[in-house]
């Protein structure tokens, strides 16, 4: 007979946490310098954008990650933990260089910028494993994850000439399979039959589509906000893209369903397929309407891989995918590296030039997916130790689990 309550992480959470967190600012005293020469008139202008991205990161992903009915507080709390201690933890692996040289790593709003972009593909990665793992599992994914993902940024800049926006935008790509790879490693036997807690209502769906909302209203900002060349630009073909996508999500959904309606998880998992899309083909977007053909074709591509896929791959390969990151992230991240391999060869003049970019091009995504199966791997079987107190099938999906409620507490 199951245990009736979940392991209590009293002995693993809160230790963890707190040397942590008093190791990062142990490490912060010594090391960390807030830049002073800062442009009045830059700073003015950059952190709007820095708020955006923090909509992105903590309302964004937070309240999408509430469908679950008794998985809403898990999955908005432990979102805002993971992306404070991921944050933490990118400024200091990105600064490594600047301390290695220097002794002392300097930071400003742009290297914030550039840590949460790094703690998005961790964001992205949480939610194919989300409900059947405790926040211990999630913070030593997080640790692993960045490392992981600023290694891959270390391989392309130094292997191949790759500028910062190809690698940050990457981040879907790595994200994607990095979780995939987690949850094929944590696969467990109820998977097969469904958990009993992983269900969805109208309530909860309703927070959900509020991230959503937010997801799609501040993704431009998100891909434009390390560009300073063409940021109009990205976030024109950004807004094209997502508008295009959102139509054609609703129409394939339609199509796709026996009764003819809209699918609202459908419409929730591909509506953002086409701000991913455009986000990783950005450097070779020029014209409105290759931007809007890479949403239609995005949604395309993510409402068949939700419709048809998920299932496919939890019988298949059992890989139990929550949140269907394969389907909106995963998969439009590959066909946005296709599209702008494509388009850049098309503008290319020399013929020895286009070779030479599809070469690096193709080296940069098989590095990507290389690192980011690799760590998946190396973190799935370090979170595959019973040591780390992981809940049991009857506790997966479920709040109870790790948060304290009142009205819910049973009297003596």
């Amino acid at each position: 007979m199951a245990p009736k309550y979940a392991p209590s992480l009293r002995s693993r959470l809160a230790p963890f946490l707190l040397f942590l967190q008093i190791g990062f600012v142990v490490v912060y005293y010594f090391y960390i310098e807030i830049e002073s020469n800062v442009n009045g008139i830059k700073f003015s202008n950059f952190y709007p954008v820095f708020q955006d991205l923090n909509v992105v990161v903590f309302l964004g992903f937070g309240f999408l990650s509430t469908f679950l009915v008794r998985y809403g507080f898990s999955g908005s709390g432990f979102n805002l933990l993971i992306a404070v201690i991921g944050t933490q933890w990118a400024l200091l692996l990105n600064g490594f260089e600047s301390w290695y040289y220097r002794g002392k790593i300097r930071i400003d709003l742009n290297s914030l910028v550039v840590a949460e972009m790094c703690t998005a593909s961790v964001l992205i990665s949480i939610g194919a494993v989300q409900g059947k793992t405790n926040p211990v599992h999630l913070i030593l994914m997080a640790l692993l994850e960045v490392f992981g993902f600023v290694l891959n940024e270390w391989l392309l800049q130094t292997l191949l000439p790759v500028r910062q926006l190809n690698f940050i935008m990457v981040l879907h790509i790595f994200g994607a399979f990095f979780g995939l790879v987690l949850t094929w490693i944590l696969c467990r036997t109820e998977s097969f039959q469904g958990f009993e807690k992983e269900k969805l209502d109208r309530k909860t769906g309703l927070f959900s589509m509020l991230g959503t909302v937010f997801l799609w209203m501040f993704w431009p900002s998100f891909n434009s906000i390390l560009m300073e060349e063409r940021r109009l630009s990205a976030v024109c073909s950004t807004y094209l893209a997502l508008a295009v996508c959102a139509v054609a999500s609703v129409a394939l959904s339609v199509l796709s369903s026996p009764k003819g309606k809209v699918n609202p998880a459908h419409f929730q998992s591909c509506i953002l397929a086409g701000g991913v899309a455009v986000g990783v083909s950005m450097p070779a977007i020029r014209y409105p309407w290759e931007a809007m053909t890479t949403g239609l074709a995005a949604a395309a591509v993510s409402t068949v891989g939700f419709q048809y896929l998920k299932n496919h791959m939890l019988f298949a390969f059992e890989c139990h995918d929550t949140c269907s990151v394969l389907s909106t992230h995963g998969l439009p991240g590959l066909l946005g590296w296709l599209i702008q391999l494509v388009l850049q060869i098309q503008q290319c003049d020399d013929h020895t030039m286009a070779i030479r970019f599809a070469v690096f091009h193709i080296d940069a995504l098989l590095i990507t997916l290389a690192t980011s199966l690799t760590m998946g791997f190396l973190t799935g079987v370090l979170l595959k130790w019973d040591i780390w107190r992981p809940p049991q099938d009857k506790k997966c999906f479920d709040d109870q689990a790790f948060w304290k409620f009142e009205h819910l507490a049973v009297r003596k």
